[in-house]
């Protein structure tokens, strides 16, 4: 998923132990191994329960209790298991464990239930409903949907399943989680942007949603989700037969779970698209507030909306990189306050488990994050509080090995403090209450709506804001849409025409933006700026261009705001202008594509520290983002390059050579893996509208030879492996050099060298880099099965030389990076192994543990795409010291 980093650790440097004491200390570092690598806040325990993936029953990512104190678990890609837990601190934690069986007039393949494939599960209303995600592979399989499980005749075993809905969608963005509503009366569901949004009973999000965008689309160049429209990612509530389905909210990427607060407001944790990283259209991992109606603005490709737009909402907190799995609310808990009130979420890719302390704010709320508990590797999956108020969490997923803990809070630790018995509470603020009064109005038309709703589109708060416009838009146009025209008020004039360009006919259009060009653009707040310029956006996105003459007369009211002063107004109006031709739109734009300077310097810097705290915790995903923040693009350069594109008029040969060398210069960074496709389909959208007889020139301006022949990345001479690809384990070793390493392709294993990135990191003779070892003597001191061993099984010993450090804080955070040096003072640590001249200094004083890292910086799986003959010339190669002329080779 992410390019490979090849570091050479354990084998590599183990100068002064032998292999035997090395083997015999990782041996006995496993006996706690499993709880010795979480870090957890003070007072909190942990117990490990079971390995589900020692016992060979599969990776676990699904989770629930049944009425009987029960925890029922799910194979991501197999059985249903049941198991009966024994109490905190017992002897023996091992738990009671059944696969789930089924006996019922179908015919199936075995007794066993035919269930399995679940990346949801919930036990309510004396039933188990199950969210299968597959797509199914034999006539005993279910496919995806859901469905319901009950015991008929009282047997303590399910007899009879019922599918409440099947849905079109599978995989890792496919159905997902299912949790009961604060009342204990429904059902919510969720699903990723790879789910249709099946046909519903009722839409409190109206359904009317489209792209909205006059950017140039541009869908992602290497192909994910391209075929997937709006409204992404969905939420429904249903009732406990299944009959019954309502829309509650949209537009999202791929969030796996939800979860209620103490007032009963919802919550998820949506997932980033990491292609993105290091572009103006990328979204961070986020904690959404899921109100009714609401929509988060994710579209394909470009096309995904800032949080600034008022047709969407913005989130309650950004998290970052990661791969968000569960979220849970620790109001049942029996935890210390602060976490009753906090909702946690699960990063599967950088193994932490945040609590979000959540405060109101209006008729919203903010979270302050805190890494409650960590490991490394530690890959989270789905998570519950127990009857006995102790958090329950899985790790697994992808056919990782999988592990059960209980995390509880024991008051006589070292540092506790005194967990009341008494749930936390949250109050209810009387925004809050305004906002569900209206949310009261999103189920159809109902009389009154519009006169209760009106009031409140002028509302200082924004939530409140989006509730009146969703309330008025669930009623007949014909109620409304003169009110709209007659406004006076500018911000309820906004409002009201976001609404009338998402329902209104195009005859309509032109009334529409004669009333709002009448508003003073000069007396607007900076916030009322960028929802005024999107109202217009959206209205010519939806009813389409004007007349000539109403386009010249939004010309003349826009282009003198543009540039502006904030990076979301220059992005609505550069776009808006270049739809509509201002002559202007050109030159003003490539003075911001060619400015260094950006309101976001600081904020970027911020995510820079942010993300770079994540590199050393799994470097499988982490040196993507290692990459890109050592040469990171200007945070808005792709966006304006995008929105000249497809630009046509007021070009001149002076500003088409500047443009064209921006696509050169453009090249020259490193961003999420999609960059480079993305430039270069802006770049060959904007060479077809030059004239033919300058295109083979502004073709090479633009840097056509640096591209590879996809367009998707830089051009590279490395030789690439042929394969077929192999997971390789170490049960391959054997087989593989049972005939030696005689007679073996030096060019080729050079070339494999250079293929799965080893020479990013290591020397080999006067080539490659220095940021791990040297392995020209490798051969002289290793067996081949010693290193292959090494390579795919990194984590098995690591050097102290080239290890990572945990340090705990005394805030309850935790940093990874290299020990680079130490002062009376401070540690100064490296995190970036791409940038490791760049350094932070961490205060003696702020740390209170630190401890070695248990995962290798060159991940698993380096060799994968090398077939048996590349493998061993790549050994080969290895052994020789990269010297052509050793035997191996003759």
């Amino acid at each position: 998923m992410k390019r490979l980093f090849l570091i050479m650790v354990s084998l590599v440097l183990a100068i002064s132990c032998g292999k035997e004491k090395d083997i015999e200390i990782a041996g006995a570092q496993q006996t706690d191994a499993k709880l010795t690598k979480l870090k957890l806040q003070p007072g909190f325990k942990a117990e490990h329960l079971y390995s589900p993936s020692d016992n060979e029953q599969g990776s676990w990512v699904a989770m629930t209790f049944d009425d009987k104190g029960r925890l029922i678990t799910s194979d991501q890609y197999g059985a249903l298991y049941r198991m009966k837990l024994r109490p905190v601190g017992s002897d023996n934690l091992r738990p009671k464990i059944e696969k789930l069986r089924i006996q019922t007039s179908e015919k199936v393949a075995d007794s066993v239930i035919q269930m399995g494939y679940a990346q949801g599960l919930l036990y309510a209303f004396n039933s188990l409903y199950v969210m299968v995600n597959h797509r199914g592979n034999d006539e005993f399989e279910r496919t995806s949907g859901l469905y319901r499980l009950q015991d008929m005749d009282g047997d303590d075993q399910y007899d009879q399943i019922t599918l409440l809905k099947a849905l079109e969608g599978a995989g890792e963005h496919g159905p997902h989680s299912i949790v009961l509503s604060p009342d204990g009366e429904s059902l919510y569901v969720i699903a990723g942007n790879h789910t249709d949004v099946p046909e519903m009973d009722g839409y409190r999000l109206p359904n009317v949603w489209k792209d909205d965008n006059l950017l140039p689309q541009i869908k992602d160049p290497r192909g994910h989700a391209n075929s997937r429209g709006a409204p992404g990612g969905w939420i429904a509530k249903i009732d406990p037969e299944g009959k019954h389905w309502e829309l509650v909210s949209a537009g999202f990427r791929n969030p796996f779970d939800i979860a209620f607060n103490e007032n009963g407001d919802l919550f998820t944790y949506d997932s980033d698209m990491e292609w993105d990283l290091g572009m103006p259209w990328y979204r961070p991992t986020r904690i959404c507030h899921v109100t009714s109606g609401s929509e988060f603005g994710w579209r394909t490709g470009n096309g995904k909306w800032s949080p600034a737009y008022p047709d969407n909402l913005p989130p309650v907190l950004n998290i970052g990189q990661g791969s968000p799995t569960n979220v849970s609310h620790g109001k049942d808990a029996k935890f210390p306050e602060k976490y009753r009130r906090s909702l946690f979420a699960f990063d599967w890719s950088f193994g932490i488990i945040y609590a979000i302390e959540l405060t109101n704010q209006g008729a919203t709320y903010t979270g302050q994050r805190e890494e409650f508990l960590s490991g490394l590797p530690l890959p989270l999956t789905d998570g519950v509080i127990g009857p006995d108020g102790a958090l329950y969490f899985m790790t697994g997923g992808r056919r990782l090995d999988s592990d059960l803990y209980r995390v509880y809070y024991d008051e006589t630790v070292d540092g506790a403090q005194e967990a009341p018995a008494h749930k936390g509470t949250l109050t209810e603020t009387e925004e809050n209450k305004i906002r569900k009064k209206l949310e009261a109005y999103h189920a159809g038309p109902i009389e009154g709506a519009v006169d209760f709703a009106w009031p409140y589109l002028n509302h200082e708060d924004r939530f409140i804001r989006y509730a009146a416009r969703i309330a008025i838009e669930h009623q007949p146009v014909s109620q409304w849409q003169e009110r709209v025209l007659q406004e006076k008020n500018p911000v309820a004039l906004v409002q009201g025409t976001v609404a009338l360009s998402r329902h209104a006919n195009k005859s309509l259009r032109n009334q529409i933006l004669d009333k709002i060009l009448q508003v003073d653009y000069t007396e607007l707040s900076p916030h009322t700026k960028v929802e005024f310029v999107r109202a217009i956006e959206l209205t010519l996105s939806r009813l389409g261009k004007p007349s000539t003459a109403l386009k010249n007369k939004i010309i003349a009211y826009l282009s003198p705001q543009y540039p502006a002063d904030t990076d979301v107004l220059n992005q609505l109006l550069g776009k808006t202008l270049a739809y509509l031709d201002d002559p202007e739109v050109v030159s003003k734009t490539l003075v911001l594509l060619e400015s260094q300077q950006g309101e976001n310097a600081d904020v970027m810097a911020n995510a820079a520290t942010n993300s770079s705290d994540l590199i050393l915790r799994n470097p499988q995903y982490g040196m993507a983002i290692a990459e890109t923040l050592k040469n990171m693009p200007p945070a808005q350069h792709t966006y304006y390059g995008s929105v000249l594109s497809d630009v046509t008029q007021g070009w001149t040969p002076e500003l088409r050579e500047r443009y064209f060398n921006w696509f050169y210069r453009a090249f020259s960074y490193k961003a999420g893996r999609s960059y480079i496709g993305f430039i270069d389909k802006a770049r060959k959208t904007a060479l077809s509208h030059v004239p033919k007889a300058k295109m083979e020139f502004y073709n090479q301006m633009s840097g056509d030879s640096l591209l590879n022949s996809s367009g998707n990345d830089l051009a590279n001479a490395i030789v690439q492996p042929k394969g077929p690809r192999k997971n390789w384990v170490e049960a391959d070793i054997k087989p593989l050099l049972a005939d030696g390493l005689q007679n073996r392709n030096f060019e080729q294993g050079k070339n494999m060298f250079a293929a799965t990135s080893c020479i990013t990191c290591h020397a080999m003779g006067a080539e490659g880099q220095n940021l791990g070892p040297d392995l020209t003597q490798l051969g002289t001191r290793f067996s081949p099965e010693d290193i292959l061993k090494a390579i795919i099984n990194p984590n098995a010993v690591i050097s102290d030389q080239y290890n990572s450090t945990v340090f705990s804080l005394k805030n309850g955070q935790s940093i990874v990076g290299r020990l680079a040096d130490e002062d009376q003072e401070s540690y100064t640590i490296s995190q970036n192994p791409y940038a490791p001249e760049v350094t932070r200094k961490i205060p003696k004083n702020e740390v209170v543990d630190k401890k070695l890292s248990t995962v290798s910086l060159m991940p698993p799986g380096t060799i994968n795409r090398l077939n048996a003959e590349e493998l061993k010339d790549l050994l080969a190669y290895l052994v020789s010291g990269g010297n052509a002329e050793n035997i191996i080779f003759n």
